[in-house]
């Protein structure tokens, strides 16, 4: 690998739309099992990264040598970004020796009728982190994607890593401005609609959430065929993002 390369590849990454950036193992073995264009891994420490990955992903072979780095500059290439800075935040440590560089892969934003699975459209989701974990129950849940209906893109790096790398999993995922015309069934989760009921979903339908404060917009919720909501004890008025996904991607 060539160092300057490798390191200009890194430091770029947060800003790069064409990449995508990989924080810890998990993403970089789940990117690289769903088939993700590996250009560059990086590491503090070479030899604890095969054993962490010969531990936890023992099917998982790296289609690059990993770059070792001294201490100095993988404390600069994992540091908070700018913006954090900015904001005084000093950002969180990543979980395990690995920042790896992919190439973005051209999937669609919203899945074609023809791709099998339910489809969750998220509107205006607010916090990068619940929007990885929903990408990664999905991904789980073997759905058709997770298309964004707003400003946030599931392939930013705290999303990317929140997700473990499984947005590479997925046959959609993106963003859009406005929700196009699907063909598929357009399912709202509504806290004033009829209960959840086991097998009431269809098995292709877009499931409709959004925000945890506010829901749906109206004009969103309009566009939807039917409504329901997840059944909860008396007194719980709201579920995360993510848990909400689990209960009507597994309905």
């Amino acid at each position: 690998m060539d160092r300057a390369y490798a390191l200009r590849l890194a430091r770029s990454s947060r800003r790069d739309t064409g990449r995508v950036r990989l924080e810890g193992v998990h993403a970089l073995k789940h990117a690289v099992r769903f088939g993700a264009d590996v250009e560059v891994v990086v590491t503090p420490d070479a030899a604890a990264l095969t054993k962490l990955l010969e531990q936890l992903a023992p099917d998982v072979g790296l289609p690059v040598a990993p770059g070792e780095v001294d201490a100095a500059t993988w404390a600069e290439l994992v540091g908070p970004s700018p913006e954090a800075r900015a904001g005084r935040r000093t950002g969180a440590e990543l979980p395990s020796p690995a920042l790896s560089v992919a190439v973005r892969p051209e999937v669609p934003v919203v899945p074609g009728p023809e791709v099998p699975g339910r489809l969750v459209v998220l509107e205006e989701p607010r916090h990068l982190g619940n929007l990885g974990a929903v990408v990664r129950v999905a991904a789980a849940a073997g759905a058709a994607g997770v298309t964004v209906v707003g400003r946030a893109d599931p392939w930013h790096p705290t999303a990317v890593r929140a997700g473990a790398g499984l947005q590479f999993a997925l046959p959609a995922c993106g963003r859009v401005d406005a929700l196009p015309e699907l063909e598929r069934p357009l399912v709202a989760l509504d806290p004033d609609a009829v209960d959840l009921q086991a097998g009431a979903l269809p098995p292709d339908a877009a499931i409709l959430l959004g925000t945890e404060r506010g829901g749906l917009s109206d004009a969103l919720r309009t566009r939807a065929e039917r409504a329901v909501r997840i059944p909860m004890r008396a007194g719980v008025s709201s579920l995360n993002l993510a848990t909400a996904a689990a209960v009507v991607l597994y309905a």
